[in-house]
C-alpha cells in the first residue's frame, strides 16, 4: 500500500535534472527485444548472404578430404595436427561472419537506444543485488510479468508459424524425404528461410512495441512528487532561508564598514531622524565628494552620533538628505546634480574650521 500511495503522489513530470541524474547513474531505457531483433536480423542476413558460399567452400574441402585421402599425409602427429588446423580454418571462415555480425548488430542496437557512456555505479558491488527477497520482487513484479508475457507471446507465435508451415507443406515434405540429398537440403533451407522471415517480422513488431513501452515505463518511474520538485528548485536556486541569511550577513558587514568610515567624513547631511548621508571631501583625493556612509532610522541616528563624537559638522537638509540617500550608493562620488548644494555646505565647513583642509 505504501508503494501504491507513493506512486499515486508522483504527479509531476520529471525535470531535466532528474532525467540527467538518472542517465548519469546508468538508469536509461533499454529494450531487450530490440537486441533480440538485431540478433535475429543478423542470423537472417548470414543465412541468406553468407552461409551458402561458406557451405559450398566447406563442402569442397570435405569432398577433397574424403575422395582423395591419399593426398593427405598421415604419417605422424604433425600431419594430423596440420589436417585439423586446415579444417579449423575452414570452419572458422564459415562461422566468423556470423560472430562478427552478431557483435556488430548487438552493439548497433544498444547505440540506437542510448549512446554509450561509462557508469561505474552499475558495476559497483551492491549487497541489495544479492538479496533473495529483492530478486523475487524483480522476478514476480510488474516488470517480470511483462517479460513473461512477452516470452510467452513469442513462443506461441513461433509455434503457430511452424505449425502452419508444417501443415501447409505436409505432403510436399513427405515427397521431399524420398528425394535426392541436394534437393532435400534445398527444400529444408527454403522452409527455414520462410519461417525465419516470418519470425523476423514478428520480432520487429514486438521490438517496436517493447521499445515504446520501455521508454514510457522508464519515464513513469522518474515521475516526481510536488515535494521533490520543490526540493530540487531549492537546490537549483538556493535555499531561501540560507539566501536571506547570507543577505543579512552582507548587510551587517556593510553597516559595520560604514560605521567605521564615519569618523573620516567631512560632513553629514541629515533629515532630523530618518536619513543621514556622510560625505568625505579632500581636495588631494578627488574633485568630487564621496559618500562614505548612509543610513536610515537607527543607522542614521548612529551616523549622527558618531559624527558628533568626532566633531564632524551635521547639516539638517531633509530634501537633500532624502535625494542623496535614494540616488547615491556608498563609496561612490555624488552626481553633478548635487554639486551646488554640497559645495555650499563644504564651503561653510572650510570657512568655519580651516583645519578641516588637512587629510584625515
Amino acid at each position: 500500500m505504501a508503494d501504491d500511495d507513493d506512486k499515486d503522489s508522483k504527479t509531476e513530470l520529471p525535470t531535466e535534472k532528474k532525467i540527467r541524474d538518472a542517465m548519469e547513474k546508468g538508469n536509461t531505457p533499454f529494450s531487450r527485444e530490440v537486441t533480440i531483433f538485431a540478433s535475429t536480423l543478423a542470423i537472417y542476413v548470414y543465412l541468406v548472404f553468407f552461409l551458402p558460399g561458406g557451405v559450398a567452400r566447406m563442402n569442397e574441402t570435405l569432398r577433397d578430404f574424403f575422395e582423395q585421402p591419399e593426398a593427405w599425409n598421415l604419417k605422424s602427429g604433425t600431419d594430423v595436427i596440420a589436417i585439423f588446423r586446415h579444417l579449423g580454418w575452414e570452419a572458422g571462415g564459415l562461422l566468423l561472419p556470423i560472430l562478427i555480425m552478431m557483435m556488430v548488430f548487438g552493439v548497433a542496437s544498444s547505440v540506437f537506444q542510448n549512446l554509450p557512456s561509462p557508469v561505474l555505479e552499475r558495476v559497483r558491488p551492491q549487497m541489495n543485488r544479492l538479496s533473495p527477497i529483492k530478486g523475487l520482487t524483480r522476478l514476480f513484479g510488474k516488470q517480470g510479468l511483462v517479460e513473461f508475457v512477452k516470452s510467452l507471446i513469442k513462443i506461441m507465435l513461433v509455434s503457430l508459424v511452424v505449425g502452419i508451415m508444417m501443415q501447409t507443406n505436409y505432403f510436399s515434405s513427405l515427397d521431399t524425404m524420398f528425394s535426392e540429398p541436394a534437393t532435400l537440403l534445398y527444400m529444408m533451407g527454403s522452409d527455414v528461410n520462410k519461417v525465419l522471415l516470418i519470425i523476423l517480422f514478428a520480432t520487429a513488431i514486438i521490438a517496436a512495441i517493447d521499445f515504446a513501452w520501455t521508454r514510457h515505463h522508464w519515464f513513469t518511474e522518474l515521475m516526481m512528487t510536488k515535494q521533490e520538485v520543490k526540493e530540487e528548485m531549492k537546490q537549483a536556486q538556493g535555499d531561501p532561508i540560507v539566501k536571506a541569511r547570507m543577505r543579512s550577513i552582507q548587510r551587517d558587514r556593510i553597516r559595520r564598514r560604514m560605521i567605521t568610515a564615519v569618523p573620516r567624513a567631512t560632513l553629514v547631511i541629515a533629515n532630523p531622524t530618518h536619513f543621514a548621508v556622510a560625505l568625505r571631501y579632500v581636495r588631494e583625493e578627488g574633485d568630487a565628494p564621496v559618500v562614505v556612509a548612509k543610513g536610515q532610522d537607527l543607522i542614521a541616528l548612529k551616523i549622527r552620533e558618531i559624527a558628533e563624537e568626532n566633531g564632524i559638522p551635521v547639516f539638517e537638509d531633509p530634501p537633500l538628505a532624502r535625494s542623496m540617500f535614494a540616488q547615491v550608493s556608498v563609496d561612490s562620488v555624488i552626481p553633478p546634480v548635487f554639486y551646488k548644494a554640497v559645495a555650499e555646505l563644504i564651503h561653510r565647513v572650510y570657512a568655519a574650521s580651516p583645519q578641516t583642509r588637512r587629510v584625515n
